[in-house]
């Protein structure tokens, strides 16, 4: 019946293949990480912005990365728990509903990258130029910074997104239990090779430029710990490079898995949680790794648990 369906403005959306003895295991761990991502993730961007000494350029950038985890995961997930409580033929989306969460979607994987690749273009200059970091990343360069960052992954995305709601529509069944561009270009009897193609650029371009930046970023940093004999530059280096490091394999490892899985059909259940997890994954652990680095955040916490004792008793 779907296939004589046209331009249908409801979707039918896939649900999870979830045991009933799994059910309230995986409801409860996305819920509690949900909470946990948006808790952990504002209170970062609430402390940086309240305790002046994390007025740093650093903790600044950070704030987009915890702002991306917040908005990308806040689309995803209230959505996903409750369809997880609904059976599985009253699971409609509205098609305009379904565009707001695909863009949503792929415009927290991009920003994502382009996030984490000017804090890696931050911590090059902080350890090249120790002594000009404060004149080279000035208030003025990290808002350009910023903004670069949110706008690239704007043009990226909307581009993907705009080629695929030209499409007309002859099918109503998202096989998946979120809307992403790929389901929806999927959704139509037309020629899809212009979305197959810029979706392919899309990718290679993203991925290339993000790789590519990491990998001479770092080449540059190693080469200069290699030739400094100073103990307290390459300890610096140590400490906010790994954790810079650990969150982009952690970004990459997550979305490369996703992708990966596309390729074997006859894995769609693993590819379904992969993706959740993709979104999951970075958002809970990138406020952990930066939170136990920082030393700053940690002092500021600590003042903050005493206060409070001191208040209690």
């Amino acid at each position: 019946m779907e296939n004589y369906t046209y331009n249908s403005p409801t979707l039918q959306l896939e649900a999870l293949n979830i045991s009933k003895y799994y059910f309230y295991p995986v409801f409860f761990f996305l819920l509690f990480s949900y909470l946990f991502i948006i808790i952990s993730n504002v209170s970062i961007v609430v402390i940086i912005f309240i305790d002046k000494s994390l007025h740093q350029p650093m903790y600044f950038l950070f704030c987009t990365l915890s702002l991306n985890d917040i908005l990308g995961n806040s689309i995803l997930l209230p959505r996903l728990l409750l369809d997880m409580r609904r059976p599985p033929s009253e699971l409609f989306i509205s098609y305009y509903e379904c565009v707001v969460q695909a863009f949503t979607t792929h415009l927290f994987g991009t920003t994502s990258h382009t996030a984490l690749m000017i804090m890696a273009f931050d911590r090059y200059v902080a350890l090249s130029n120790p002594l000009q970091y404060t004149t080279i990343m000035t208030n003025r360069m990290v808002i350009k910074l910023k903004v670069s960052a949110w706008l690239v992954a704007l043009v990226l995305v909307g581009g993907l997104l705009g080629l695929t709601i030209r499409l007309n529509r002859c099918r109503t069944q998202i096989l998946k239990p979120y809307c992403d561009n790929a389901s929806l270009f999927k959704l139509s009897c037309e020629s899809v090779l212009i979305n197959n193609i810029y979706g392919l650029t899309f990718t290679i371009v993203l991925l290339t430029s993000s790789i590519g930046c990491m990998v001479v970023t770092y080449t540059k940093i190693t080469v200069i710990c290699l030739t400094s004999n100073s103990k307290t530059l390459n300890g610096k280096a140590l400490k906010t490079c790994s954790t810079h490091l650990v969150a982009y394999l952690i970004v990459s490892f997550s979305g490369l898995s996703t992708i990966a899985l596309h390729r074997f059909p006859q894995y769609s259940d693993y590819r379904k949680l992969s993706s959740i997890l993709f979104h999951i994954v970075p958002g809970s652990l990138n406020p952990i790794i930066y939170g136990l680095q920082s030393r700053e955040m940690q002092t500021f916490m600590l003042k903050l648990f005493r206060g409070k004792r001191v208040l209690s008793l």
